[in-house]
């Protein structure tokens, strides 16, 4: 069985859907129909912007699906179950039908937007925690984060790689005490704020908002979701999970374990980067039944 996966932020490059929209009159009529629906050339900062340009949440979430979205479109996956790694999932979620392509971009554009804005609020970060188990890092952050300075596992992205989130103070204080305890890497990560953490909360008030006001569709295979690392076909409950996501911690390890269990043999990353094919390898090792490519 197909498992068709979609990355998230932090996939992004200068370049990204460039040799697709030229070489592909469908590919070049969607991304056309994106720029309308922003309302503005988000095409010209996809395949010639900045690495700043790019790393702005505004413009990165919905570049990263426009590339990742299109990309299935054109290839015609036909996948048997899809998944996707935060920002991911609504790229999973148009590439099954349970939302239009419009509607999927437009979602997109609203969460960025509201993260953005909460980015903004309070200074945040998160770090990239290698080399220990999930346990480790867990009881560490239990033990640093206090009400007013938060820290918690945010991306459980593969055995021994943990990604967490919270208030500034918090994640250096929780880096330097993993790298007490042996961790291989503790390296805070370059980003705008603090995702999948309680500090997204008024971004979450303004996505449920927009998510409430559009309408969903039963997809056409099982969604994998970010928020249980199970399948979903019900369309209210795809609703409340996706909203739930933004403040929750992504169980992307369990999700493909759920994937592996149901059937899948067969793993494509759509859309930029090679990051969620290194996490799946590491994930299904000892697993030779398991293939990994991308497109």
């Amino acid at each position: 069985m197909k498992a068709v996966v979609f990355p998230g932020q932090g996939a992004q490059y200068t370049g990204m859907g460039k040799e697709l929209y030229e070489s592909n009159p469908q590919a070049k009529a969607l991304f056309d129909q994106a720029n309308e629906i922003l309302g503005y050339k988000i095409t010209d900062i996809m395949f010639a912007g900045t690495d700043d340009e790019l790393k702005q949440t505004k413009v990165t979430q919905p570049a990263v699906f426009l590339h990742s979205v299109i990309s299935a479109i054109v290839g015609d996956m036909k996948p048997d179950m899809v998944g996707g790694h935060s920002l991911g999932e609504f790229s999973a979620l148009v590439a099954a039908g349970a939302l239009r392509f419009e509607d999927g971009l437009k979602l997109v554009y609203a969460r960025a937007m509201a993260m953005q804005k909460a980015c903004e609020l309070k200074p945040s970060t998160m770090a990239a925690i290698i080399g220990l188990s999930d346990e480790d890092v867990e009881k560490v952050c239990r033990e640093v984060s206090t009400e007013k300075n938060v820290v918690i596992p945010a991306n459980y992205n593969c055995p021994g790689q943990l990604v967490i989130s919270g208030d500034i103070e918090a994640v250096e204080k929780a880096c330097e005490k993993l790298k007490e305890l042996g961790a291989k890497r503790a390296l805070v990560l370059k980003v705008g704020g603090a995702f999948h953490s309680p500090l997204m909360q008024p971004a979450k008030v303004e996505l449920e908002e927009a998510i409430k006001n559009t309408e969903f569709h039963t997809p056409t295979c099982p969604v994998y979701q970010n928020v249980d690392g199970q399948p979903h076909t019900d369309a209210e409950e795809i609703k409340q999970n996706l909203i739930a996501q933004l403040t929750a911690p992504v169980k992307w390890t369990s999700e493909v374990n759920a994937m592996i269990s149901d059937g899948a043999t067969e793993f494509v990353e759509c859309g930029p980067g090679k990051a969620l094919q290194g996490m799946i390898v590491k994930i299904a090792r000892g697993n030779e039944a398991i293939t990994v490519s991308g497109i």
